[in-house]
């Protein structure tokens, strides 16, 4: 088998983990050597340079009056039909189930009827399983998307073993965490950047989020409220989405409007981590958690719920704390230990960071290249067996 490979990646263009992950993994593949082929309706949020071996393919979206909604699924369709015989792709990989995994089931009949297969990875984020993925009107096609798939990974343990229990699954899924790549994500000295947030030598904490109910900002603040009353500190709210109104509310009714900064969607997000003290996160779902992962990188101790795939990453009682869902008392009585007590925070950033090395980008994306070829390999054989049919 050819030694780089020529590789289709589809994905929501986003600030979202998926999104995120699917990017990275672009980006680093292509420092590898291998061709990478971007097919989205966007160029993704943290493709913003020009790299050799990168290829962006828009989806554009058709507006015709007989279509209430715009047809994306068929015109992206269309596209990567196009992008996998034109640019001669050697395999395609889907982030997200729906409606990337199904699309690719379109790809792959349409392009038979020419005599081409075309493998497909399809890779499990989260919520595609766990929040989509629940719904009955989803829930068939999902099955069915996983199930016709070459190959399936998914990015923790706790999502591998969750898509099992929701539904049928016939494939193995191979799980493959996310991963962090330490050229960008890593302690800094930004001492002047934190004067200016904190001129008074105030501690900092950091949240990163979409703002959506799920990620319970609202906790964060509450959280934040109490570490504040004992200890002098700033907070960062990184991120927007649906729920930034009610939490601007909270933080007015809190009286926290001089603590309290909201600093919207950030490209540069390493930079305001590697000021951090702590980092939260009492989220209602997590998969992974890149977020934290990121922040442990920066050497940032997590306080953090103890959903999904949280324990997979953060160390309970080494790297920062768990609790359970809602009990923002003792996610601050943790944080409050950690910034007043400098010997056993200072043990706990060195702890992240070794966790976190766990995660490295050199570990990780050997593995997605062993999965490739094993299954365009293992394709080989599907189609000679699709053509004695």
């Amino acid at each position: 088998m050819k030694s780089t490979l020529k590789i289709g990646i589809v994905c929501y263009p986003t600030f979202g983990g998926s999104g995120v992950v699917a990017t990275e993994l672009g980006l680093g593949l292509a420092k590898k050597g291998h061709q990478i082929h971007f097919i989205t309706y966007r160029q993704p949020a943290r493709f913003n340079a020009f790299q050799e071996n990168i290829y962006y393919h828009e989806v554009s979206g058709e507006d015709y009056p007989l279509f209430e909604y715009p047809p994306y699924d068929t015109t992206l369709a269309s596209k990567m039909v196009d992008v996998v015989k034109y640019e001669e792709l050697d395999i395609l990989h889907v982030h997200y189930a729906i409606p990337h995994a199904a699309v690719a089931y379109m790809v792959k009949k349409i392009l038979l009827t020419e005599g081409k297969y075309i493998p497909v990875v399809t890779t499990l984020h989260g919520t595609d399983i766990t929040l989509v993925g629940t719904n009955k009107a989803f829930a068939p096609v999902v099955a069915f998307s996983i199930n016709k798939s070459d190959g399936v990974t998914a990015v923790s343990q706790y999502l591998t073993d969750a898509t099992y229990a929701q539904f049928n699954i016939e494939k193995e899924i191979r799980t493959i965490p996310n991963f962090i790549d330490f050229d960008r994500f890593k302690k800094a000295d930004k001492d002047h950047f934190k004067k200016a947030v904190a001129p008074n030598g105030e501690k900092i904490l950091v949240h990163v989020s979409n703002f959506r109910k799920v990620k319970r900002v609202d906790d964060v603040v509450k959280i934040f409220h109490k570490v504040q009353e004992t200890i002098p500190s700033k907070l960062l709210l990184i991120g927007d989405g649906p729920d930034r109104q009610n939490v601007e509310e909270l933080c007015r009714e809190l009286d926290l409007g001089h603590e309290v900064r909201f600093l919207g969607k950030q490209e540069a997000v390493e930079e305001l981590l590697a000021i951090a003290d702590v980092f939260l996160l009492p989220s209602g779902s997590e998969s992974f958690g890149l977020a934290a992962l990121e922040a442990m990188a920066c050497e940032v101790p997590v306080i953090s719920s103890n959903i999904g795939g949280l324990p997979e990453v953060n160390i309970h009682g080494e790297t920062g704390f768990l609790s359970d869902l809602g009990n923002v008392e003792e996610m601050a009585t943790n944080c409050i230990k950690l910034l007043s007590n400098p010997p056993l925070h200072d043990k706990f950033r060195m702890n992240a960071l070794h966790q976190a090395r766990n995660f490295h980008i050199d570990k990780i994306l050997p593995l997605y290249e062993s999965y490739y070829r094993e299954v365009i390999e293992a394709s080989v054989y599907e189609k000679a067996s699709i053509d004695k049919e």
